[in-house]
């Protein structure tokens, strides 16, 4: 197995988790009139049958000039930068060690559509955007709870489903580390304050070490 293939994901499961640890994405673009432009969107993961990423799903303020600029050209990048941190030299034995840093991030090239005047197709989406971050709380809301606000926001807002085009993901956990290295790098993360989230990660992608 060459270097890059090691930080390749490992099933289909590691963007999901990805995202649903860190959904707020950026969304970039660019076009002639406008330059380019980035808005940070929580988005929504859709598979096919099979399991594959197809299309991710949100919406804009339609007041974001971002909107218009992507209506003449639909080309876009969605990037989210999951579990990440700082790996030091300082919990080696060996100094001669350089610092590192260590991430999971996935990029989507996509063909954005927007869903205009769509109105079941935006209630849809913002009642599956609330369930998924509202599932589990004490209490947890509802967009039926809005009433008549709920269409006030709809005026609002637009939903649209970007189409991928290619998927890239790269998760930097170590796997180019020696043994004794990688063991004491996962001691160092274990040992900060309540344990650092990057150290799961790290185990997840070298099973067998550390």
């Amino acid at each position: 197995m060459d270097l890059t293939s090691k930080f390749d994901a490992q099933s289909d499961h590691d963007l999901t988790d990805l995202v649903a640890g860190h959904p707020l994405a950026w969304l970039c673009s660019m076009s002639a009139s406008s330059g380019l432009q980035a808005t940070p969107l929580p988005l929504l993961l859709k598979h096919d049958e099979a399991g594959r990423l197809v299309a991710v799903e949100g919406h804009f303020a339609r007041g974001n000039t971002q909107v218009e600029a992507l209506r003449r050209n639909p080309e876009a990048l969605v990037l989210w930068m999951g579990v990440q941190g700082y790996v030091s030299p300082s919990w080696l034995t060996d100094r001669t060690q350089a610092p590192s840093w260590n991430y999971a991030s996935a990029q989507c090239r996509v063909r954005v559509r927007f869903l205009d005047d769509d109105e079941a197709a935006l209630s849809a989406h913002l009642d599956e955007l609330a369930r998924r971050f509202e599932a589990g709380r004490p209490g947890a809301w509802s967009v039926a709870e809005m009433g008549a606000r709920l269409q006030l926001l709809a005026q609002r807002v637009i939903a649209f489903r970007a189409e991928v085009v290619e998927l890239r993901e790269r998760y930097k956990l170590g796997q180019d580390e020696r043994d004794d290295v990688f063991g004491e790098l996962l001691a160092g993360l274990d040992g900060s304050d309540g344990g650092d989230p990057l150290a799961g990660w790290m185990r997840r992608f070298n099973p067998g070490r550390g």
